[in-house]
């Protein structure tokens, strides 16, 4: 089990510890070409503020990274990303990259999601392993069942109890057991496009602005944040969908319901498609769950 330690202004920090309620932030980088590659999902990313306040002030569980416009890394995360609006945060953006403004560059940026975000009182920040150098700009990785991570981990849990997931059968002290974290809103649509390869799963569409990651079985109806649980359609086909104008079956066959024509005398574009075998994500515990879509089928299609 592994720990990473980054590197974060006051401002990101001092903003999102005022939040309630938050249970996903959005560490990002103000560049995508560097992919994060130190953590695996479930692994602790920590949270350490600019030098001279060399302490380690909160963090979450790692659960993806993403090169994504940053105007939709807002979109998907708003005021998680650790900045009040858009412009905010293009302008800190900006700031890192060393540019001018661009008014209509939807820069790349690399962003690193973080579940069940928490944040320390001061009186509970970690002073930085010894072997910290004052040179690192981005972070480190630290083993959590080695020194000096072991240490690391026995005083973040003596700062926050029993929190988090990253423990399952472990005592409140023992060593850390990896778990998958649950996702909120912004990180399942993110994970859900990239789990599609940022193609709409039924067309092929791959404008990125035009793409939602669609529930199978709504959050609002318990239904989980879950990549098993999650489409990638085109607009139009998230709205159809949503309102039982088309299904997917449990073999994967698209189909779509006679009420288009019925109801709006339309639907030729549509039709087209009935029959056809949607693309599902290459890795197969990411493709859609045979119990969410039966249930879709069964609760939401309109035939």
């Amino acid at each position: 089990m592994r720990a990473f330690v980054g590197i974060t202004d006051w401002d990101w920090f001092e903003l999102l510890r005022r939040q309630t309620g938050l249970d996903e932030v959005n560490f990002w980088q103000p560049s995508g070409s560097r992919q994060f590659l130190a953590l695996n999902p479930g692994e602790l990313f920590l949270f350490k503020l600019h030098s001279p306040r060399n302490y380690i002030v909160g963090g979450g569980l790692f659960a993806h990274w993403s090169p994504l416009p940053i105007s939709l890394a807002w979109e998907a995360f708003g005021i998680a990303n650790g900045a009040v609006d858009f412009a905010q945060m293009r302008a800190r953006v900006e700031r890192y990259r060393r540019q001018g403004h661009e008014q209509f560059a939807d820069y790349t940026i690399g962003c690193i999601l973080l579940e069940q975000p928490f944040f320390l009182n001061e009186n509970q920040w970690i002073p930085v392993p010894d072997n910290w150098s004052p040179n690192i700009v981005q972070g480190r990785g630290y083993d959590l069942t080695v020194e000096p991570g072991l240490t690391l981990w026995t005083q973040l849990q003596a700062a926050i109890g029993t929190p988090l997931e990253v423990r399952e059968e472990a005592a409140r002290y023992g060593p850390p057991t990896l778990s998958f974290p649950r996702l909120g809103q912004g990180s399942f649509r993110v994970i859900v496009t990239d789990a599609y390869a940022r193609r709409c799963a039924v067309t092929n569409e791959r404008t990125l602005p035009a793409l939602d990651a669609a529930h199978i079985k709504p959050y609002s109806g318990s239904g989980e944040h879950s990549v098993e649980n999650g489409l990638l359609l085109r607009r139009d086909l998230h709205a159809l969908f949503d309102r039982g104008y088309m299904t997917v079956t449990p073999g994967l066959a698209l189909e779509v319901s006679r009420r288009i024509r019925e109801e709006f005398e339309n639907g030729r574009d549509y039709y087209r498609l009935h029959g056809n075998l949607i693309r599902s994500p290459e890795n197969p515990i990411h493709r859609p769950s045979v119990e969410y879509l039966k249930w879709h089928n069964e609760n939401v299609y309109r035939g």
